[in-house]
């Protein structure tokens, strides 16, 4: 397989995953989550709390990830606070709303999980997570 083969694969495959878990949700009733909206929830929910980590994680500005921030505060998803440890930082928590939201998130991914296990069968897809949670050392030169 060619480089720009797998950069290709693995972004269709990551669309596939983001575009049914929004359906999903819709499904459920959930208004619309862009994308940025939704990488933020991965990241509080793996406890990545602080703005400025969520920025360094997702790869874009400090002043995105406020705007996109502020658009989830809007929608009733988070709540920004100070940081208990270190009040000169503000941590991201989820709502009562977005904790409801993240369920419906958890059962649509496990869905779609058990969706691709039964397309590719349990060894293919044991086999997949593996290869994609091995540690593929440093990405730089």
């Amino acid at each position: 397989m060619r480089s720009d083969q797998l950069i290709i694969a693995l972004f269709q495959r990551f669309c596939w995953m983001d575009e049914g878990l929004q359906a999903s949700l819709h499904a459920r009733g959930w208004p619309d989550v862009n994308r940025p909206q939704s990488m933020v929830m991965i990241n509080v929910v793996s406890g990545i709390v602080r703005p400025s980590e969520i920025a360094r994680n997702l790869g874009i500005s400090r002043q995105a990830i406020h705007s996109t921030l502020a658009q989830m505060t809007e929608l009733g998803m988070i709540t920004m606070q100070a940081d208990p440890q270190d009040r000169r930082h503000m941590v991201v928590s989820l709502t009562e709303k977005g904790s409801r939201m993240r369920q419906d998130a958890q059962r649509a991914m496990d869905a779609l999980s058990a969706q691709i296990a039964r397309a590719l069968g349990p060894e293919s897809y044991a086999a997949m997570i593996a290869a994609l949670e091995a540690d593929w050392g440093t990405n730089t030169p």
